[in-house]
Order: structure tokens, then C-alpha cells, then sequence
């Protein structure tokens, strides 16, 4: 089935893209959630009249992005965790920790958008990736200090 994505959908397109996805994806999930339509000609066509109001809504989407991963950028993040020897930590910090030392800051980041090839293990300074928008990234400096 070919459907009109109305929103970003991960792994599968843009807003605005016609798509041909499984017949029972797009009518369980896509179409109920209100992420596309069904790709008929009257849907078609309502979609070229509205290509420049869905342009221009991805546009501001990504300048507020933009602009919101300037302001990630310039935070650092301090996580305390208890550690033994060697400076390992009794357990790892994850991307919800993360998410909610961020929320500590006054950013609202959900933890899905924290880019993390595994979990941190040890003590120390790191540079983590928080995807904000699908081509603008911001990058973070997250220190884990041993709890008192």
C-alpha cells in the first residue's frame, strides 16, 4: 500500500514522501497514529497543493532545532556514581540518566534521541551525540564523578 507520511517516521521516510509500505503496517499503525494517509488521487493531489506548507514546516522545525541543539551544546552534564577500584562503576550510566540530568538543566530531551554505542562503565569525561532532528546533532560533555 503507498501511503503520504505526514510526519517523520523513523526508518521509513520525510514528511511529505510517498511511501509503499505493508498493508497492515499502514492501517494498524501508521494511519491510526496519524503519521500518513493513503495515497489515492485525492490525497495525491491535496499533498502537491501542500508541499510548500509541509516545506516550510520542516524549515522552521529544523531552525528550532537548530537552535535548541546550540543551547544542548553549550551545557555540560556532572552524573554522580558510586565506583570501586579502578575507577569502574558499580552498575553504568545510560541514556536516561542522562535524559534526566538534562532535565535538572531545564532541556527536555527524550532518551531515544541520546546516541550512546554502549553504556558508560567507567569514571571520566565523554563527548555524547543527542540527535535533535534527523540531520542536526548536538554534542555533550557528560563527566561521571564518584559519589560521595
Amino acid at each position: 500500500m503507498k501511503v503520504i507520511l505526514k510526519e517523520e517516521v523513523r526508518n521509513l521516510g520525510h514528511m511529505g514522501e510517498i511511501v509503499s509500505v505493508k498493508d497492515g503496517y499502514a492501517r494498524n499503525f501508521l494511519i491510526p497514529q496519524g503519521l500518513a494517509v493513503e495515497a489515492n488521487m485525492g490525497n495525491v493531489k491535496e499533498l502537491e497543493n501542500e508541499k510548500r506548507k509541509i516545506q516550510q514546516k520542516a524549515a522552521k522545525m529544523k531552525a528550532s532545532a537548530q537552535e535548541l541543539a546550540s543551547k544542548i551544546s553549550a551545557v555540560s552534564v556532572e552524573i554522580k556514581a558510586k565506583a570501586g577500584e579502578e575507577d569502574k562503576l558499580f552498575g553504568s550510566v545510560t541514556a536516561m540518566d542522562i535524559a534526566e540530568a538534562l532535565k535538572t538543566k531545564g532541556f527536555d530531551i527524550d532518551k531515544k534521541k541520546i546516541v550512546l554505542d554502549e553504556p558508560i562503565k567507567r569514571l571520566g569525561d565523554f563527548k555524547v551525540d543527542i540527535k535533535v532532528f534527523p540531520e542536526v546533532a548536538a554534542h555533550i560533555a557528560v563527566s561521571v564523578v564518584r559519589a560521595e
